[in-house]
């Protein structure tokens, strides 16, 4: 909201720096942006009048002009304008002077004449014919305003206003007014706020005699008035109108049309002016647009309607958008005798999707949208009716239109000075509570504030403790100690754990990423997910942001080959990569979804391949104390997404919990990655569940270990890990250690048969292991290898 400082000034009386202002103002509640002037790029530009006008001695269309301009002596100026006259007041750019643009003007010579300037056109100003119906834009600017040689253009045009830019939070849209504005300025500086003149005389006739207004739906329009103004005088605004339009942002356009602007502005209230000729029938219809309706709006283009946009009809047609925009033939021409101001309370939510579907927002769908307040629709009414009066406009009839379904029932909330002070911890005085509430238009009475209509934002206690603390001053409450039951910060475990996982994964090698959980359904094709996958069965997303966020994921693989993907086609020649994610599992109809945390790892290049990454997962266990005997990892080639020779599913417990091995080649072709990729998902909850905490001091050994080589043929498909289990569970807790040192397939053993071999290692904690127990649990060991089929080779 653009709030000019000379509008500020009708209303309330400040004299202040604007940097003092600026931060008086954000600290009461009303942050400001940025404040200048649009005169801030012009300087040295004064009103000359024109003493005589020569021809050029050497050119037939340029004039020598002698310009009084307040100095010690008349100036010489040389133009080409055709326009100029003796007598004549135009803006003069002195010597040295600068116009908007940063264009400079100096002391210079044209065809062998000095001319010490420029004389200005409206275009060198930044103005247009809007700013002065009466200039032409070709020619150089011929002043009619009352004004006197010397007088800084700035002031004469306005453009020496300063403009102070507030952002507008949406819960005050009464601030998106000069009105509500100044009413803070008021309260902040303690000053008398002065209303504008609203008093309309008014004359003969009704406003039923031209019209009248039916609601067809009063949910979508709360409160309805029109009044007519007859023998209508189009023309140009007075200049005081259109100066504070411009510095608003609003082009000025003629005195009708101007005064609703200058009404929106001021009340924020929208406004709309009907030529009376365009309502057929007589009557106004607040309805439903029908099926298959279109309008053409100001704007000159044909909109088509739907059976849920509110429309302004007459009896044959839609002659406004509610809330939006009006019609082609609504609008005020220069012949209108006869027009119908409205001013109403339209649905926000109504206003704003239908100003989406039609895809406009204009400065009334935007005040709309975020709720105004039905009881100021008469005032801004009145105002407006005022202004035509004032300006000589029309004849403003006696009586006005009233369609009121709003309630208006003031909303009451109970007054408690000691709350407020133990809620603010301060010890702020009742009556200077009483008197900052009373100054911002509140009520206070008995114990109970009455909130005005205007701030739908205050509805509780803690409300109005926010009013008394911005008025008191923010920088005013004293800094005390934390009230009540002091509260500890931290991690709760599970966050705790979370970050605990991710330190260990870094110390890996790895680096954390963070991807959207919703993707794109075309995301499971590219991993190669069966259609009839359940995983396919996916949260869908209402109003996503696009086509590739529709639906909530169930696996955290494609995310994670997005982002490898997108490392490798940006030439990272290697990646290790882990994301803790969630997905989201759908449960019945009308439920939440179940949410499961994920831990996905992803890699390539730099040397990775099955075991490396499956070593980083075995040192992601150890780390948390999972008892790897209950883990094991069995071949896995029935998954589509992963390589079926290079996959394997993890289970603890016999209870899967995981998947680790290479993608697939064709899952790594659709990404667009031409080197092997690894990747691992791994359930977060099994890990936190089966992590133990408290670590168990194990001194050395005093005995020493006795070891054993054992090589074994068995089949190929037999997993090294299964061979590993079995032996540990013959011999028991003889067994310390069994390390893999050689895997063989070739000539000497037979097809379908690989060699492994292990060494054992064995010891006793309290004694020193004889050769006949480590030869017999060496022959444990034995027989149960060779109930998996596994001979020893010899």
């Amino acid at each position: 909201m653009n709030l000019s400082m000379k509008w500020l000034h009708d209303y309330v009386d400040i004299k202040t720096e604007m940097h003092d202002f600026s931060e008086a103002m954000t600290m009461s509640g009303s942050k400001v942006e940025s404040f200048g002037s649009a005169g801030d790029e012009i300087q040295k530009v004064v009103v000359g009048k024109i003493l005589s006008v020569e021809k050029h001695p050497d050119a037939d269309k340029l004039v020598i002009c002698s310009v009084d301009v307040a100095e010690s002596e008349p100036i010489q100026i040389v133009t080409g304008a055709t326009n100029v006259f003796e007598g004549a007041l135009v803006p003069v750019a002195l010597d040295g002077s600068l116009l908007p643009g940063g264009k400079k003007i100096k002391k210079g010579k044209l065809r062998g004449v000095v001319s010490n300037g420029m004389l200005c056109s409206l275009g060198e100003l930044s103005l247009c014919k809007n700013d002065f119906p009466y200039a032409i834009e070709d020619g150089i600017f011929i002043i009619e305003e009352e004004c006197r040689p010397g007088q800084d253009i700035r002031e004469l045009t306005g453009l020496d206003d300063t403009v102070v830019e507030f952002e507008i939070t949406p819960n005050r849209p009464d601030c998106l007014s000069v009105l509500g504005l100044a009413r803070e300025v008021a309260v902040t500086y303690n000053k008398k706020l002065t209303m504008p003149d609203a008093g309309v005389e008014g004359g003969e006739g009704k406003t039923s005699d031209f019209v009248n207004a039916v609601v067809h739906d009063p949910k979508l329009c709360t409160r309805y008035t029109a009044r007519a103004v007859r023998n209508v005088k189009i023309g140009p605004s007075p200049l005081w109108m259109r100066q504070r339009l411009r510095s608003a942002g609003v082009r000025p356009i003629n005195n009708i049309v101007d005064i609703t602007n200058f009404v929106m502005l001021e009340y924020g209230q929208p406004m709309h002016a009907f030529d009376y000729r365009f309502i057929n029938g007589g009557t106004i219809n607040v309805r439903t647009a029908h099926a298959g309706e279109t309008i053409t709006t100001l704007d000159g283009v044909k909109r088509a309607l739907d059976e849920k946009m509110l429309v302004i009809a007459d009896n044959e047609k839609p002659v406004a958008v509610a809330g939006v925009m009006g019609g082609e033939y609504s609008g005020i021409m220069n012949d209108t005798n006869t027009i119908v101001f409205e001013s109403a309370m339209f649905d926000p939510t109504s206003v704003r999707l239908t100003a989406k579907r039609l895809g406009m927002r204009t400065e009334a769908s935007s005040r709309y949208e975020k709720g105004l307040d039905a009881q100021n629709t008469v005032p801004a009414l009145d105002r407006a009716c005022r202004l035509v009066e004032l300006l000589n406009a029309g004849d403003v009839c006696g009586e006005y239109i009233d369609v009121d379904n709003s309630d208006s029932t003031p909303r009451t909330v109970p007054f408690d000075a000691d709350w407020i002070n133990r809620f603010l911890g301060t010890d702020i005085d009742r009556q200077f509570m009483i008197d900052a509430l009373r100054r911002l238009d509140f009520k206070v009475e008995n114990d109970v504030v009455t909130v005005p209509s205007y701030r739908a934002d205050v509805e509780q206690k803690p409300d109005i403790a926010e009013e008394v603390a911005r008025i008191y001053g923010y920088n005013a409450i004293p800094t005390t100690m934390l009230g009540g039951a002091a509260t500890r910060g931290g991690l709760t475990p599970a966050q705790q754990f979370n970050k605990s996982v991710s330190q260990t994964l870094l110390a890996l090698g790895y680096t954390e990423v963070t991807t959207y959980t919703f993707i794109s359904p075309k995301y499971y094709d590219k991993i190669r997910m069966p259609s009839d996958s359940p995983l396919r069965n996916s949260v869908k997303i209402l109003n996503p942001l696009g086509e590739d966020t529709g639906i909530m994921r169930t696996t955290t693989l494609p995310s994670m080959l997005e982002t490898l993907a997108r490392n490798y086609s940006n030439r990272n020649l290697a990646a290790r990569l882990f994301e803790i994610g969630t997905v989201y599992m759908p449960k019945g109809k009308g439920e939440l979804p179940l949410e499961l945390s994920k831990i996905a790892l992803g890699s390539y290049g730099g040397g990775e391949d099955f075991y490396k990454i499956k070593g980083d997962v075995e040192e992601l266990f150890e780390t948390f104390g999972v008892n790897t005997d209950l883990c094991e990892y069995k071949a896995c080639g029935d998954d589509p997404s992963f390589h079926p020779g290079r996959c394997a599913a993890i289970l603890f417990n016999g209870i899967v919990v995981g998947t680790i091995g290479e993608i697939h080649p064709e899952v790594q072709a659709n990404y667009g990655i031409d080197t092997r990729v690894y990747a691992a998902v791994i359930d977060l909850a099994m890990l936190m569940q089966n992590a133990v905490s408290e670590r168990h001091y194990t001194p050395l050994p005093k005995y020493p270990s006795t070891a054993r080589d054992i090589a074994v043929t068995c089949d190929d498909a037999i997993p090294v890990m299964e061979l590993e289990k079995a032996m540990k569970s013959a011999a028991g807790k003889v067994i310390e250690k069994i390390e893999l040192f050689d895997v063989y397939r070739g000539r000497q053993i037979a097809e379908g048969k690989k060699s492994v071999a292990f060494s054992v290692v064995m010891r006793a904690a309290d004694r020193t292991l004889t050769d006949d127990e480590a030869d017999s649990a060496v022959s444990k060991v034995l027989k149960a290898l060779e109930a998996l089929g596994a001979t020893l080779r010899s």
